[in-house]
């Protein structure tokens, strides 16, 4: 376990080199005064001035005294001691004093430093006092009030310093904040679109592309027997091709399905069922109920892709010979309905969705419901046909939602 004290805070190189020009050049005028008085030892006052000096310089030259307190600490003692010989040798040392407040209050401990500048103000006012060989109160006037000067200011740019860093901090906490956000933001916005073309695929491509497998089995079966029939079947494929083309091209493109352009969804059902009753054989009829009202884009194209997965399901898996679809408006809801009369299902006997083997279509069919804030049930059983319903608030989309935009 680390004891050792924190560094010190750091200061500015223009700070530090005005310290350091400070005490060299009250050194300098503190030997030069005694050299120009001629005083009787005023040799061993400029020897004092230097190694005061030089064991300043030494501190600077030093990398752990910037990085550990108790080696500054040392440091500083040397500087006192030296400081302390010159200040006995010469008053003109007192005004040394000053820079020293600085040095103490910046590199010792926050108790130690205000320990250290009394002592070293006392130490001035004593040694001046027994210079002059008297003591008044203007004597202390002097170091008392540097000290109380260099306390405020040095405290004054720790404060500062601690709060510069406190906000540097929360800058970078809120850099590094935004930029998960944007990662999350991003990745969601993945996930979003890769939903979106899973279901497009599921409603589309693979819809299409099982009406082709049957339309082309249904001609394989026809051959040889009944080639009129064969080449229906495989007319109505290359027309499924064709509009499996088409969907394709517009779901890349996140555009209005090729079966709502120029009409309505009423007449994108109809027709739908007409195809379907064409192509697959099951009848299947289309009803509207109630007062049609104007749909959202992102409502019509919900509203159709679940009619084109329920129908292809009933196609694929019912066995129907029966397939009623109805679109419903009233008491603020709009509605769609396909009921089937085939074998049925156990709705709650479904396995989990499998990319190999399909059996997206109802969880894809709630997905979509679900993110217009509508519900979606199914009502089935072996051998009772199904019915599958599904109930939308008549409210806009949200802007947000992947499936209201142009």
């Amino acid at each position: 376990m680390n004891t050792a004290a924190p560094a010190p805070i750091p200061t500015t190189r223009a700070l530090a080199w005005c310290l350091h020009l400070l005490i060299a050049g009250l050194l300098a005028l503190t030997a030069g005064r005694t050299l120009a008085d001629g005083r009787p030892d005023a040799g061993r006052t400029a020897v004092a001035a230097v190694v005061c000096g030089l064991v300043y310089a030494a501190g600077p030259l030093l990398p752990r005294v910037r990085r550990s307190r108790s080696a500054a600490a040392w440091w500083l003692a040397a500087v006192g001691a030296a400081w302390l010989l010159l200040l006995a040798l010469t008053p003109d040392a007192v005004w040394v004093a000053f820079p020293l407040y600085f040095l103490q209050l910046h590199l010792l401990p926050r108790r130690a430093g205000p320990a250290a500048v009394a002592a070293t103000a006392v130490a001035a006012v004593v040694a001046f006092a027994a210079h002059a060989g008297s003591f008044g109160p203007a004597m202390a006037l002097g170091p008392a009030l540097g000290a109380a000067v260099a306390v405020a200011v040095v405290r004054g740019y720790q404060a500062l310093y601690r709060e510069s860093e406190q906000r540097r901090r929360l800058i970078e906490e809120l850099t590094a904040t935004r930029a998960d956000l944007a990662r999350a933001e991003h990745t969601a916005g993945v996930l979003a679109e890769r939903e979106r073309l899973a279901r497009e695929i599921h409603d589309t491509l693979a819809q299409g592309l099982s009406s082709i497998q049957l339309l082309l089995r249904a001609a394989e079966r026809a051959l040889p027997a009944r080639p009129d029939t064969a080449a229906r079947h495989v007319d109505a494929a290359r027309q499924a091709a064709v509009d499996n083309l088409a969907e394709a091209r517009r779901f890349v493109a996140a555009l209005t399905p090729p079966a709502l352009e120029d009409t309505t969804l009423a007449g994108a059902l109809e027709r739908l069922c007409a195809t379907t009753s064409a192509r697959h054989g099951p009848t299947t009829r289309f009803h509207l109920t109630g007062a049609s009202v104007p749909l959202p884009t992102a409502y019509e194209v919900a509203l159709l892709r679940v009619a084109q997965s329920a129908l292809a399901n009933t196609v694929r898996h019912a066995g129907a010979t029966r397939a009623d679809v109805t679109l419903g408006h009233s008491d603020g809801r709009v509605t769609l309905s396909v009921t089937d009369d085939g074998q049925g299902f156990d709705p709650g006997g479904l396995p989990a969705p499998d990319p190999e083997s399909g059996g997206f279509g109802l969880a894809a069919m709630r997905a979509r419901v679900r993110a217009l804030g509508g519900a979606l049930a199914v009502e089935s059983a072996p051998g009772r046909g199904t019915a599958l319903t599904v109930s939308l608030p008549l409210t806009p989309p949200t802007e947000n939602d992947p499936e209201a935009r142009p």
